[in-house]
């Protein structure tokens, strides 16, 4: 794999990151949703299996987003070492 085609792959790994942690960010939407609803119905199994839900989305919502700024910095290096600014615009306006 050459060094563009490298940074054309970090890049589609950047867009899946960001595509799963705004899926996430719907869970976290969803479960609060859920919850209002509970509020009053007052079913105490819901409040408690989806409080703890939400506290493992949101954890794992914390790491995606820390993974995307560590990986982003990542490649941003990557093509900065490689010279691939160019290589990349001209990629991306083509495609």
């Amino acid at each position: 794999m050459d060094k563009k085609d490298k940074a054309l792959l970090m890049d589609k790994i950047l867009r899946e990151l960001e595509d799963l942690k705004n899926s996430q960010a719907s869970l976290v939407k969803k479960i609060g949703q859920i919850e209002a609803d509970n509020i009053n119905l007052g079913d105490q199994q819901l409040e408690k299996s989806l409080s703890a839900i939400y506290d493992s989305i949101a954890s794992g919502t914390d790491q995606v987003t820390s993974l995307v700024t560590d990986y982003q910095q990542k490649r941003d290096k990557f093509v900065l070492d490689n010279n691939l600014q160019e290589a990349l615009s001209v990629s991306g306006n083509a495609g």
